[in-house]
């Protein structure tokens, strides 16, 4: 990967690029330091509960045994 700034003195500028890129798909993207990039919206999740019924009828907690090591 290759990631230049440079600051032009006329409107066409030109590079080389590696002898390895020639051949295949590169991508070449000019925009201004200074100007404002759109930032991503953070995609909201939906978020969901789902309760699970569970029969305590006839349970009863023992703190003693849950402390127990």
């Amino acid at each position: 990967m290759i990631r230049t700034i440079v600051t032009p003195q006329q409107q066409t500028i030109s590079f080389s690029i590696p002898k390895d890129y020639v051949g295949k798909e590169i991508e070449v993207i000019a925009f201004a330091k200074d100007e404002a990039r759109p930032k991503e919206q953070p995609v909201k999740k939906k978020v969901s509960f789902t309760v699970l019924h569970v029969d305590t009828k006839g349970y009863k907690f023992n703190r003693d045994e849950a402390n127990e090591r």
